[in-house]
């Protein structure tokens, strides 16, 4: 059996053993829970992933996750980080998930919203499902707070980076992973996690950089019109030649270079200067992410880098871990900006850890050493480099 056979079985079995189907309140659900052992409700990225991955075995599969994204749906268009569909959430993570009771069917807070992405490429037409636009509505209607289209956020478990060093100069002690996060969420539940009225309030709401690139390519993919001009006008630090986040009240602009900071290479219609600046000068500099396995989160020229010290680095694990969908999304620039060999190499080296460690939430980028959760479905992404599909939009 060639290696590619292998990582493909691989990928196939660990989805198939986390694949869940039930019924709740006459709503049937069926998709892919992240972690069997550890995250077992649906998180809405992480869904949106395990539905591309599977449509390279088992389509029908790709509509089931996304469709019951939207059966989760509020009248008003919202959906939820996370759905529980099939038990209700613990006391233990009560304090910490943004929810009113545990008995919430889903989070009160967003997750990057790349759903009509994901469904372009693995089920049909966007355009096509009412529901998606009426998703994108609310977006627009509630985080749109400029009139530019980008969104912004109110924590920093809305961007999936949860304990990136970047949050540490807008939140503080109340960052997520800090003993204060509770009281960000308390705090924050008291006000709906309504984005404008935080604001408002005075308390930081942020225009967060990747975030805006899945939300771009949902709306390029449900035929919106593109959002990558005010992308570039507003984060785009041409001095650094990096992508940084902008923090309201106030304007600041957190300059730590994390993967995130390169993530609109993922852009199909990012200015070609700037996006040979984000490969030349950051990407494959082996300073900073061209690393044994590639690309760390965080530059490891940055102070707050960590390499694997123990238990507390894999608690902070947007801290210097690689991870698959990251890597995935720069992935995707190198081969449009015709990177082929360095994206080729990105790919073998992450392919062979998989192989190795198994599919891993995260891997150390000097060792390739699997942490985190085990049977992690997103790590399936690596199919995407391994086996490129030449109709990918």
């Amino acid at each position: 059996m060639s290696d590619g056979e292998r990582l493909a079985g691989l990928c196939r079995d660990v989805l198939a053993a986390s694949w869940a189907e039930g019924e709740r309140r006459d709503v049937r659900y069926a998709y892919t829970r992240p972690s069997p052992s550890r995250y077992p409700w649906q998180w809405y990225w992480d869904s949106c992933f395990a539905a591309i991955v599977w449509r390279r075995f088992e389509r029908r599969r790709s509509r089931s996750e996304l469709e019951t994204l939207l059966a989760a749906m509020r009248d008003d268009g919202f959906i939820g980080h996370v759905v529980f569909w099939d038990r209700p959430l613990s006391f233990r993570r009560l304090v910490y998930y943004n929810v009113t009771s545990r008995h919430a069917e889903m989070t009160g807070t967003i997750q990057p919203p790349l759903l009509a992405w994901a469904w372009r490429n693995a089920v049909g037409d966007p355009a096509a499902e009412p529901r998606i636009a009426r998703h994108h509505e609310w977006l627009r209607a509630n985080r749109d707070l400029e009139g530019d289209g980008l969104l912004w956020l109110v924590q920093p478990d809305e961007s999936g980076l949860d304990s990136s060093p970047k949050f540490d100069p807008v939140w503080g002690r109340l960052a997520h992973a800090t003993y204060g996060f509770p009281l960000l969420v308390a705090r924050n539940r008291l006000l709906g996690w309504d984005a404008r009225r935080i604001r408002d309030r005075g308390w930081p709401v942020l225009c967060e950089v990747m975030t805006n690139v899945l939300w771009g390519l949902a709306r390029v993919a449900a035929g919106e019109p593109s959002i990558t001009p005010a992308l570039v006008d507003r984060l785009y630090d041409e001095r650094r030649g990096l992508f940084l986040d902008e923090v309201q009240p106030g304007g600041a602009r957190p300059a730590v270079s994390t993967w995130a900071a390169l993530s609109p290479l993922a852009l199909p219609d990012l200015p070609e200067a700037i996006g040979r600046r984000l490969v030349t000068e950051h990407l494959l500099d082996p300073g900073r992410y061209w690393l044994a396995i590639p690309p760390p989160s965080v530059s490891a020229a940055e102070p707050s880098f960590e390499p694997n010290r123990g238990p507390g680095w894999k608690r902070r694990y947007w801290r210097g871990p690689t991870w698959v969908n990251a890597a995935w999304m720069l992935w995707l620039g190198m081969r449009r900006l015709g990177y082929d060999a360095e994206a080729e190499r990105m790919a073998e080296r992450l392919s062979q850890t998989v192989l190795e460690r198994g599919l891993r939430e995260y891997y150390d980028p000097l060792t390739g050493e699997g942490l985190g959760a085990t049977e992690f479905a997103w790590t399936s992404l690596i199919m995407e480099m391994a086996d490129p599909d030449p109709d990918w939009v």
